[in-house]
C-alpha cells in the first residue's frame, strides 16, 4: 500500500528527482566537499519540511530524490 501525506485538506505523495550540477560540470563536490555538501542539504532540507528520501554525489554533480509538500514549488525549494 502507498503511504500517502496529509496536510489540512489533501492527500499527497509528491516525489522528485533532482540533479544538481555546478557549471562547467567541475569535479569539485567529492571527497572533503562531499560530507559538507550533505549536512548543509539535510539541514536545508528539515528547514522546509522536506523529505531528502535518497541523495548520491557524484564527482560532478549530486542526485536528490525529495518528497516536497505540495504547498512548496520544486523551483522554490531547489532555489532555496
Amino acid at each position: 500500500m502507498r503511504e500517502w501525506q496529509s496536510l489540512a485538506h489533501v492527500k499527497w505523495e509528491c516525489k522528485y528527482h533532482v540533479v544538481i550540477v555546478p557549471k562547467y560540470r567541475k569535479k569539485v563536490l567529492y571527497g572533503r566537499l562531499r560530507g559538507e555538501v550533505g549536512k548543509i542539504i539535510r539541514q536545508l532540507c528539515r528547514q522546509k519540511e522536506v523529505e531528502l528520501i535518497e541523495g548520491h554525489a557524484m564527482p560532478d554533480h549530486i542526485h536528490l530524490v525529495l518528497s516536497i509538500p505540495p504547498k512548496y514549488s520544486v523551483s522554490m525549494v531547489i532555489g532555496y
